[in-house]
């Protein structure tokens, strides 16, 4: 697929998201509550109520930013309409894209990037009613606007399941964060689902969220921000699953992780490198080392760049074919890029040929688009 690929959009889940909520289960589907609440990012004055916990939480230890579909600062947004954050209109979406540029986009979740319950049964059934809104506006808008299934991953079989149903209803990737619950990403628990994505040739998306509530729990945003909870679990998983060699097991599938930057890449290959003792300590990465592109070309790593980062130097560590970036359309946090390929294009530093694979054909082949 030619153009400019979005390779990470998110959707901002409202109450429609949970019509069709598993009938069992309906007087437990998340409901929004409203609270009396304001920070430096606007009124946040609305919350999901799931079994009782108001999520996300806004203050002390444990405390995330998400944002909610009918808080007083989403209803006072005029950058993006509500029926293009919120999916009701996945139509408009696409004519959203027309007038960015974009070919294609691929919607990653905004309340689901948090744990957000002990209880399997509910987790899946919030799954499925999340999985089956994507797959509807997919169906309504063709092609262009893809998307990354949410398993719930405490249920394999379950997991294995949406999956395969993601796979025939317009998702081109697996959803997971950085860590799961209180597993590593490199756990043999999760095999038969990167089985199931590897025979199906699907990518699977290492996105930031506060996925392990034992390290969430520590942190209080206002002090910490997102950085220890949310934005170094990727970092983390990569380390796990590169010391593991976890993509040597499942060779088709393309590992993404995005939204954590990729400044970070130096720092942990020069700690794998050095705990392995496999190569020379303080040896220059390049193509003929282990430590080098040649890593993210023969594991499928992909890593998502922010517009402002050392881009060239970056490259020689990762190699030029295995970085993409993404807009964070949907959002309003530190990620976003309004003018992502008109930033891009501007460089001086970067060449013009290495920019154009970052803005498409590195992020087409890393969810199948090519």
């Amino acid at each position: 697929m030619a153009g400019i690929i979005d390779s990470d959009t998110h959707i901002i889940e409202h109450p429609g998201v949970w019509e069709n909520f598993e009938p069992a289960l309906y007087h437990r589907r998340p409901l929004l509550a409203s609270i009396e609440a304001s920070d430096a990012q606007g009124i946040r004055n609305a919350v999901w109520m799931i079994d009782g916990a108001a999520i996300p939480k806004r203050s002390g230890k444990g405390s995330v930013a998400l944002a909610v579909g009918g808080s007083e600062s989403e209803n006072a947004r005029t950058d993006i309409s509500a029926q293009v954050r919120y999916l009701t209109d996945p139509l408009q979406r696409v004519r959203d894209m027309d007038e960015r540029g974009v070919a294609a986009e691929v919607i990653f979740p905004t309340l689901l990037l948090s744990y957000l319950t002990d209880d399997v049964e509910l987790e899946i059934a919030i799954c499925r009613a999340y999985n089956r809104y994507l797959g509807d506006a997919w169906k309504k808008a063709g092609n262009r606007l893809r998307w990354v299934v949410v398993p719930p991953l405490r249920d394999i079989q379950a997991s294995v399941e949406e999956i395969e149903w993601g796979r025939q209803n317009g998702a081109v990737g697996v959803f997971f964060r950085g860590v799961e619950g209180e597993r590593s990403l490199a756990d043999r628990y999760f095999d038969p689902v990167y089985a199931a994505a590897d025979r199906l040739g699907m990518a699977v998306c290492i996105h930031t969220g506060a996925g392990a509530p034992g390290i969430t729990k520590v942190f209080d945003r206002t002090v910490s921000h997102n950085l220890p909870q949310n934005r170094a679990l990727p970092l983390w998983a990569f380390r796990d699953l590169v010391a593991h060699k976890v993509p040597e097991r499942f060779p088709n599938i393309r590992w993404g992780f995005i939204e954590a930057s990729a400044s970070w890449v130096p720092y942990v290959l020069h700690h794998l490198q050095r705990s392995t003792r496999a190569a020379t300590v303080g040896a220059s990465p390049d193509p003929t080392t282990e430590w080098g592109p040649r890593l993210f070309r023969d594991y499928k790593l992909y890593i998502a760049t922010e517009a402002d980062e050392d881009i060239a130097y970056l490259a020689r560590f990762i190699g030029e074919d295995n970085i993409i970036t993404g807009s964070d359309y949907g959002h309003q946090d530190q990620s976003r890029e309004a003018n992502m390929a008109n930033t891009l294009r501007q460089r001086q530093d970067v060449p013009s040929e290495m920019i154009e694979k970052i803005l498409g054909a590195n992020g087409a082949r890393l969810y199948g688009l090519d």
